[in-house]
């Protein structure tokens, strides 16, 4: 799927490049997309604990999930991640941090108050398989491609109404005008179609996370009780955007469907698929 997102980008400015008769397009292109993801990689925890309103717990403050954390973290053999609660009624928890050395796992105090011993340790399992998986990396740099994708077409889209309205897509003749389509089409199709594979990376690390996650608590009944009770709490979780919705444990909009174009859009696996899953695991 990576070796797609950058096929992409190299596709979209090799055309761009060709179309406008400039082989530095490419080059600024791939660059461009390198460094964005680098960037996006060492700041991507700080960025996201801030758009979640969420504040650093000692032992102190919360000795039960702090043991619970510290236990897991122990049983799979990573560093303790820091620990980090967010204000809010939803039930729901998230894992950030480029790396397992700088790891951070984030959780609701609607969690804490509507979930039972197993179900938290089945979540925080959840998380912590994340960045064991490194999944924050994986879906940190998909973001950015995602968006360095939009912005090549945005910008020739908008340099085709330039373009039109300046009289200068008629000189290239009939060649131009097949050339100029070429590009509308892959303006528009490029941000689906990148969409798409970011969502697919998506779902695919959120069934890897749960079968991690039940393998480490070694009861995945604990993991499928929490998202039924997650997915069925009618609270919204207020901190929750669309560039962040695919971090958290489970859809924070509370999508459900089960049309197949519904769920080529949706961040995470449907709850029924998971919860199967993670049930098919004990038999």
């Amino acid at each position: 799927m990576f070796v797609l997102f950058f096929a992409a980008v190299i596709g979209l400015g090799w055309f761009f490049s060709y179309y406008y008769q400039n082989p530095g397009i490419l080059f600024i292109a791939v660059i461009f997309s390198m460094v964005m993801s680098f960037v996006s990689y060492w700041y991507s925890d700080t960025i996201v604990l801030k758009m979640a309103k969420a504040v650093p717990v000692s032992r102190e403050d919360e000795p039960r999930l702090y043991r619970m954390l510290e236990n897991l973290s122990i049983t799979a053999g990573l560093p303790m991640p820091r620990l980090y609660l967010v204000y809010e009624d939803a039930p729901n928890a998230f894992a950030t941090g480029r790396n397992p050395e700088h790891g951070v796992i984030a959780v609701t105090t609607g969690l804490l108050e509507r979930l039972d011993k197993s179900e938290i340790e089945g979540v925080l399992a959840h998380e912590l398989s994340h960045i064991g998986n490194r999944d924050m990396l994986v879906s940190t740099v998909a973001v950015i491609l995602v968006g360095f994708i939009s912005l090549l077409s945005d910008m020739f889209l908008r340099s085709m109404i330039f373009r039109s309205f300046g009289g200068r897509d008629r000189e290239g003749g009939q060649a131009g005008a097949v050339l100029t389509l070429i590009g509308i089409g892959l303006s528009i199709l490029a941000p689906i179609s990148a969409a798409l594979i970011q969502l697919a990376i998506s779902r695919k690390r959120e069934f890897l996370a749960d079968a991690s996650g039940a393998l480490l608590t070694r009861y995945p009944e604990g993991l499928a009780r929490a998202l039924e009770k997650i997915s069925r709490d009618p609270a919204k979780l207020k901190v929750a955007k669309n560039t962040t919705a695919h971090l958290w444990f489970n859809d924070p909009f509370k999508k459900e469907g089960g049309q197949a174009l519904h769920k080529l859009f949706m961040t995470h696996p449907p709850v029924e698929d998971r919860i199967r899953a993670l049930r098919g695991l004990e038999e």
